[in-house]
């Protein structure tokens, strides 16, 4: 039986795949945002993942973008890429995830394969995505219909790792729905798949990715933090110690978007609810998120030791994305700092050029249009987002923003004179 693809959410991970599919396969591309399926219909990605030629590519490979499901019921295959993001107590918020799972059981049929690539902790899919499908399907798992798990890896804004460049995890509920699963994804993957022994040792995988990197950023901010203590640069430390071969050079910074600041707490929740407390990994979540409030109390510092009054004082804050050179604001830690800095009854603008200002994440923030370089002058200027035209603002276009003496925070390290480089 030929296989017709439905992806369940097309977002900064569903679209990409969707696109890669549509060169084999027949596609539908499902999301609930009918705004979103509009604008692809129309040939435009917000995210900036495809541009307008490759969305234009999956409307002529026969690609469907749709928001009903029940227009994707004669596919065989599911893949579902919603987000699966925390709730304010940092606890799993499956909602998306369990939605979809229902959605899909009301259209799914003997032989049909449900692929999750959302990062989840190990044993959503088995324990929590399965009885969802066998409930509102009348279906049973393994006779009637099987299960893949093969997590995302896609790198927001990254053009050169993209989705098929990226060796894929790949997983089944049986050791022949494996192959199924592996085969499928190998069809498109140039990079290759690695076939994992179970579809938790898949989940857990992914999840371990990020914790990794959560926990070794925050070593390096940990040391950001006593170095500064100690009137030491940091990057200067980094810089002598990366001469060793073996040393991990990272840099300290905010550690925002949907994957390393958010998938740690998903195996925290885990190793919790069996009775495992995970010390290092949630010591590392708090030194992580820890660091907006270091930025913001270092601009507070340096305005004060300048005499400037904080009650009404202008703060600049050039970028708000999680990273550098992409419009992804999920969970990015910028804004944190404006609100510390506006507890301090500071007025705070924003400047971003790579933000689409209709999103609803930005729709609040205080932005303004251009980069003022004679149009207002700011008590401190805050480098958040290393993009890629900060790198090519001058000192002196730093001190004509400036009222007075200039007092600019680099997060970034993209500032030849700065008053405080993290």
């Amino acid at each position: 039986m030929e296989n017709k693809i439905a992806i369940i959410g097309l977002g900064y991970v569903g679209l990409p795949l969707a696109h890669a599919f549509s060169s084999k396969y027949k596609v539908v591309g499902l999301d609930i945002n009918t705004d979103r399926i509009n604008e692809l219909k129309s040939g435009f990605d917000r995210t900036l993942e495809l541009n307008e030629t490759q969305v234009k590519e999956c409307i002529d490979n026969g690609m469907e973008f749709v928001a009903d499901i029940n227009e994707a019921k004669d596919c065989n295959i599911f893949i579902v890429t919603v987000p699966t993001p925390i709730n304010g107590e940092n606890e799993p918020d499956l909602t998306p995830i369990e939605k979809s799972t229902e959605a899909i059981a009301k259209v799914l049929k003997k032989g049909d394969i449900v692929i999750y690539e959302s990062t989840v902790y190990p044993g959503v899919t088995e324990e929590i995505c399965v009885p969802i499908l066998e409930k509102h399907s009348g279906l049973k798992f393994n006779e009637d219909f099987f299960c893949g798990y093969s997590p995302e890896r896609i790198n927001p804004g990254d053009k050169e790792h993209t989705v098929t460049k990226i060796l894929k995890i790949t997983s089944g509920s049986t050791p022949e729905i494996a192959k199924k699963v592996d085969d499928l994804y190998k069809s498109i993957i140039t990079a290759g798949t690695h076939l994992a022994p179970s579809i938790k040792v898949a989940e857990a995988a992914k999840v371990i990715e990020n914790t990794q990197r959560d926990v070794n950023i925050a070593l390096m901010n940990e040391l950001a933090k006593i170095f500064d203590t100690l009137n030491i640069d940091t990057n200067a430390v980094i810089e002598a110690a990366g001469t060793k071969w073996n040393f991990i050079k990272l840099t300290p910074g905010l550690v925002g978007g949907h994957c390393i600041g958010v998938d740690p707490y998903y195996l925290t929740y885990k190793a919790q609810a069996v009775g495992y407390t995970p010390n290092l990994i949630l010591g590392a979540r708090q030194i992580n998120n820890s660091m907006s409030k270091l930025i913001a109390d270092k601009a507070i510092k340096y305005m004060v030791k300048a005499d400037k009054k904080l009650n009404g004082a202008n703060v600049l804050i050039l970028g708000v994305t999680f990273k550098e050179n992409c419009p992804d604001m999920r969970n990015t830690k910028v804004v944190d700092i404006i609100k510390e800095l506006q507890e301090y009854e500071c007025n705070v603008d924003v400047y971003d050029y790579w933000v689409d200002r209709s999103d609803k994440e930005s729709k609040d923030l205080p932005f303004i249009n251009e980069l003022p370089l004679n149009s207002k002058k700011y008590d401190s200027i805050i480098v958040a987002v290393g993009h890629d035209k900060f790198k090519e603002i001058s000192q002196e276009q730093y001190e004509s923003m400036s009222n007075g003496e200039p007092i600019i925070i680099d997060v970034k390290g993209i500032v030849a004179k700065p008053t405080w480089r993290l």
